[in-house]
């Protein structure tokens, strides 16, 4: 709130309108999303599909209470989702955090409703991120959101994450996710007692300033957990619905987790919804005359007919738009309009995983992302840094004059960005 009082405020920018990968403010300046509004829009703003279906359904229903009730974009959107995932039993929520805190729950009732209610602690990756709610904080390993709560948090134990850049000399990006498996196998040979499940965001941690890693630590992860009965929890709530370059960043693996938590891209970037994707097994555990089993845990809008709706829209663009395919032909094109900021000298480790790109910046400023941000926006550019990781995560449907402006936008502010270290 600061940065936007006082004297040398920076004003707050006032988008009036959005349309396709370009905000509008009110003085007609355009401006390219490149980190599709945090990471939430697939196909552009104001896309006419998903907003003739919220129309439609604005018309026929617009809520109703999901207990003792449903409706017909609930159930049709949770018969796509296990088409997609070959996971049956969809619990609803409102945001990404939400989503976080009923899969730990449903997690460590389950084993409580299994007679082992020791199970209850969680495990996840250093530099991990999963919401920023008691419950989700608890998993996320990242100070500047946690530390301030420290006292109502009950802090679940890390292991080292697999990030790439991590790699020793010789190592590749697979020795790197062998090595830190064999970690994980120690921790939950001596932890899985009291461990009911393992989460981690698959091939992206992306507030760890978009740490990518190898598909193998997944796999191994996967049959780790089947070995010592913890749970597997895979946070997509960012690098769903295409982001890692298929549908879900899991599939590369070849694995199918115990739950699966999903936001962010579900809606196309219209409306708030979450969902945790779960098993059988899981879900008749909890199938009880005693309510006590029972999951009891609720949102007032649980599973909104308009964001379902927006989200049934959201997925049948993928079909009519061939998206997985022809984001494999559109990051190509992105990636060589950006080879000159990969290539820059003070870039390291220049990294890309589907419709990511992300660079580290080696820079002496410690306000270097607020300065890039600043530089982005007056050449027309959404950008904000994560530190001093530089990244991109724009919507699916640039065309060239897009990834032209982006490219040179992009290449521009940190040149700026950078000339400024002497003045510091």
């Amino acid at each position: 709130m600061k940065q936007h009082a006082g004297p040398h405020a920076v004003p707050l920018v006032s988008i009036q309108r959005a349309a396709g990968v370009w905000l509008y403010d009110y003085q007609g300046r355009r401006i390219l999303d490149a980190l599709s509004s945090w990471w939430v829009n697939l196909f552009g703003h104001s896309h006419p599909h998903i907003q003739a279906a919220l129309r439609e359904q604005l018309a026929q229903l617009d809520h109703v209470m999901l207990a003792g009730f449903t409706h017909a974009p609930v159930v049709e959107l949770s018969q796509r989702l296990h088409e997609l995932t070959g996971l049956g039993h969809a619990f609803y929520g409102s945001d990404g955090a939400s989503a976080t805190e009923i899969a730990l729950k449903m997690s460590a009732h389950y084993w409580r409703n299994a007679g082992r209610p020791e199970k209850c602690r969680f495990v996840g990756l250093a530099g991990g991120y999963h919401g920023e709610t008691v419950g989700a904080l608890a998993v996320t390993d990242i100070d500047i959101f946690r530390t301030a709560y420290a006292p109502l948090v009950r802090l679940g134990a890390t292991v080292p994450s697999p990030d790439a850049r991590q790699a020793q000399p010789g190592e590749s990006a697979a020795d790197v996710a062998r090595r830190c498996a064999r970690t994980l196998e120690a921790w939950l040979q001596a932890h899985h007692a009291e461990t009911a499940a393992l989460i981690l965001e698959p091939l992206v941690q992306c507030a760890a300033g978009m740490a990518m890693y190898d598909p193998l630590y997944l796999r191994e992860a996967r049959a780790l957990c089947e070995r010592y009965e913890v749970h597997l929890v895979v946070d997509e709530i960012a690098t769903g619905f295409g982001r890692t370059g298929s549908l879900f960043a899991h599939q590369q693996a070849g694995i199918r987790p115990d739950f699966l938590c999903l936001s962010k891209g579900i809606t196309g970037g219209t409306l708030p919804l979450s969902v945790v994707l779960t098993t059988d097994a899981v879900y008749e555990a909890f199938y009880d005359d005693e309510v006590a089993r029972g999951f009891l845990h609720s949102h007032s809008y649980t599973g909104n007919p308009l964001a379902c709706r927006a989200a049934l829209a959201t997925l049948e663009l993928f079909g009519q738009m061939h998206a997985i395919a022809s984001n494999q032909a559109l990051a190509q094109q992105i990636s060589t309009a950006l080879a000159p900021l990969s290539a820059h000298p003070r870039v390291r480790h220049a990294r890309h995983q589907g419709m990511i790109w992300a660079w580290d910046v080696q820079t002496r400023l410690s306000d270097f992302s607020q300065r890039l941000h600043h530089h982005a926006l007056a050449h027309g550019v959404l950008l904000r840094p994560i530190g001093h990781a530089l990244y991109i995560m724009p919507p699916y449907v640039m065309d060239e004059e897009a990834i032209d402006w982006l490219a040179r936008g992009a290449l521009g502010a940190l040149e700026a960005t950078l000339a400024e270290e002497g003045q510091a």
